[in-house]
């Protein structure tokens, strides 16, 4: 158990491990088609911060990333399979992040909010097509910040 979720009621704490599947789901699918190089590289960054991270964080990822792919796809189940319903449910979703953070520390917030950011794009840059480019494309571009999700730091 995080200590900082102490703070959070039972769904705010559920959704803060939900929230990092959202945004995988978001940039992945933002063109129309989630494909398995951006899901493995979601799964690669949440085991990267199992490691590297603060312990919270650590924590966090470890749950996140535990059974990643399996939690993505039935996530992804509970959305509206027409790209532009799914992204307006899951940005509204993610919106509640700004609710959340001011209930927890700053510097947790600021690195919580950091990592779902680094998620962001690292699933924006997996590799894609014939020769495998690390760019992002223009769909994952207008979500790769994550707009709807304000910096703790800044607030």
């Amino acid at each position: 158990m995080i200590p900082q979720f102490d703070r959070l009621s039972q769904g705010e704490q559920e959704f803060m491990y939900k929230a990092p599947i959202l945004v995988a789901i978001l940039i992945a699918g933002a063109d129309g088609e989630v494909e398995r190089n951006e899901i493995e590289e979601g799964m690669a960054y949440a085991k990267k911060l199992q490691e590297t991270a603060s312990p919270e964080m650590m924590e966090l990822f470890r749950e996140v990333s535990e059974d990643f792919e399996d939690k993505l796809k039935i996530a992804l189940q509970s959305y509206p399979v027409e790209v532009s319903q799914r992204n307006a449910l899951i940005i509204e979703e993610l919106s509640q992040l700004n609710v959340v953070f001011p209930k927890l520390d700053l510097d947790f917030s600021n690195q919580y909010y950091q990592s779902i950011c680094d998620l962001a794009m690292k699933v924006a840059k997996s590799p894609r097509g014939l020769l495998g480019m690390h760019s992002v494309g223009s769909a994952e571009a207008r979500y790769v910040k994550l707009p709807m999700i304000k910096d703790p730091s800044a607030i």
